[in-house]
């Protein structure tokens, strides 16, 4: 009996006769696979979670993808929030697509913004995800020394990308209060940040992972 498997679409490309080549995180790994085109099969949308089966296991060619099926959400209808959905999407195949085994940590975190997508602000969302990443990876610069200079940032912070925190002067840079900034990095939470200061966090997520 053919095992089924959830996995979130990190991106699709074609390959010939309108068949595809998908990317695909599972809670396990992250893997390609081919899908042959049909008229009875499902297109493949970006970031979409499926589940799925895998044939052609230990081939030379890559395993396929079938009996496959989209688990919906509601805000897939929304034409806003399906934009910003895809534009996180986009920023994980990068970042991980030379991994292979992996632990559920990034399954579980697309899925929990998911789950919240059309709850929440996506951006708030977007943006609490990437500081729990950047943690879990040991990649978060929770200090208040600047990284270009070295020396102690005081009232106001730049960040660069990963949230590596600057003066706004070494930056050139655009700047939010400091003691904002680091409340955030503590508690993972955008609930005491303005709009505009989620905007600016958001703005720097999307520059890459």
């Amino acid at each position: 009996m053919e095992c089924i498997i959830k996995g979130f679409i990190l991106s699709v490309r074609k390959a010939k006769n309108e068949d595809s080549i998908a990317l695909v995180l599972s809670p396990t790994e992250v893997r390609t696979y081919y899908r042959f085109f049909g008229a009875r099969h499902s297109i493949l949308q970006l970031g979409n979670l499926i589940d799925f089966e895998v044939e052609g296991e230990g081939s030379s060619f890559l395993p396929r993808l079938r009996s496959l099926s989209h688990m919906g959400f509601p805000w897939l209808f929304d034409k806003n929030k399906l934009l910003l959905w895809h534009n996180f999407i986009k920023r994980f195949e990068p970042h991980l697509k030379d991994t292979e085994e992996i632990d559920s940590f990034y399954f579980d975190l697309l899925l929990s913004a998911a789950r919240k997508w059309d709850k929440q602000n996506p951006k708030r969302i977007v943006c609490e995800s990437y500081i729990t990443l950047l943690e879990y990876e040991g990649r978060l610069h929770n200090d208040e020394h600047c990284y270009i200079c070295e020396n102690r940032i005081e009232d106001e912070i730049a960040l660069m990308q990963s949230f590596i925190p600057a003066h706004p002067a070494c930056l050139y840079a655009s700047a939010l209060p400091t003691k904002k900034v680091l409340d955030f990095f503590k508690s993972k939470k955008t609930v005491y940040l303005e709009d505009y200061e989620v905007d600016y966090l958001f703005e720097i997520v999307m520059k890459g992972l």
